[in-house]
């Protein structure tokens, strides 16, 4: 090698595309749901928010005090495209909700919406965005009872965001909780994984994968109703958004002081998402799911929550992935088809970002 042309080595930082989370800025990551998100909450928000008191596991929608049986939940959607295969940002906004209350047992009762629109958008794109979100919660048996609309300067958003807030009644019998996984469950998934990410990323980049890949946005809590004859036997429910069911299960696992194992021939990955997934490099545990819900019940119920969960057109797909067992807790594990094992790691930032 010519010395008058060789680098020196480690002369200058690697460029890595991973966000370096020691920034005192917000990176795009710090929303997707992964280690980031986790550390921005812990660090920032939560601490100006309640401090000490909201210290525990971060449910998907939180109990209201001294109102026996009713749970709340917000959420903020900033899709990107609006429209894809499978859904748009309307029906996503809905059925993202009614999924958050749902995975604490409950089922919506009311629905509030706000919506920040950019200056210069189609009133006729708006308005199939707002038709579709409310068509989505009349099938939901979801009443719009209250919201409001803002208007920002053109560049200061993207086209529309919109944000919910969802009230809920308790299932009687139904008391998941993210912390409630126990040594011996089994590790239930409704259907397959990795649909949704794929389609909004497709549709995006104009990949060509749309005429394959459908979004799985929809609303689960019919779903969950199925599994109420199950009463506190349904341990934990979670559904996969953000950051896939990887993050999904890392935060049950830390949770619940547990250890999970998945069985990586059991996971329903669709042929068509591990193909895209593999021209992208993408894994598809870290993409982000709309309308499955992973459960953890009893290993001598699991057969029971499996029948249950078959009834219904959300979990005909249904199947056992793993066990919660081992001596690590706060670990996830998957069992390769070749007989080894690797750990699934919690995300940091995210591989598709703005797809919910």
């Amino acid at each position: 090698m010519n010395e008058q042309t060789a680098a020196p080595l480690n002369t200058r930082a690697p460029q890595c595309p991973v966000p370096r989370p020691d920034l005192d800025q917000v990176l795009l990551g710090h929303g997707a749901g992964g280690r980031l998100t986790a550390e921005l909450l812990d660090s920032v928000v939560l601490p100006a928010l309640a401090g000490e008191e909201l210290r525990g596991p971060l449910e998907d929608a939180a109990d209201i005090p001294g109102e026996d049986g009713l749970v709340i939940t917000t959420d903020g959607f900033v899709v990107s495209p609006l429209f894809f295969p499978g859904g748009d940002i309307g029906s996503l906004a809905v059925h993202g909700t009614v999924n958050d209350l749902a995975m604490r047992g409950a089922e919506p009762i009311a629905l509030t919406v706000a919506v920040v629109i950019e200056e210069g958008m189609e009133l006729d794109e708006l308005r199939a965005v707002l038709t579709s979100l409310g068509t989505a919660a009349r099938a939901a048996g979801l009443p719009v009872l209250a919201g409001d609309t803002k208007v920002v300067q053109r560049g200061h958003a993207d086209k529309v965001f919109i944000t919910t807030t969802g009230l809920g009644r308790r299932i009687p019998g139904l008391r998941p909780s993210a912390a409630g996984a126990r040594d011996g469950d089994t590790v239930l998934l409704s259907g397959p994984i990795g649909a949704h990410g794929t389609a909004v990323l497709s549709t995006r980049e104009q990949l060509g994968f749309t005429a394959d890949i459908v979004s799985d946005s929809r609303p689960l809590h019919r779903l969950v109703r199925a599994l109420a004859p199950l009463g506190e036997a349904v341990h934990t429910l979670r559904d996969p958004t953000r950051g896939g069911l990887a993050a999904a299960l890392n935060e049950i696992a830390l949770d619940s002081g547990v250890q999970i194992t998945l069985d990586e021939t059991a996971l329903p990955i669709p042929g068509q998402v591990a193909a895209a997934c593999g021209i992208l490099g993408l894994d598809p545990l870290h993409v982000a799911n709309e309308g499955c819900l992973v459960a953890f019940v009893p290993q001598e119920r699991a057969q029971e929550a499996l029948r249950l969960m078959r009834s219904r057109p959300e979990g005909v797909g249904a199947v056992s992935v793993g066990q919660v067992n081992g001596t690590r807790p706060g670990r996830v594990v998957i069992r390769t088809a070749i007989g080894g094992e690797r750990i699934v790691d919690m995300p940091l930032g995210e591989q598709l970002p703005r797809i919910c």
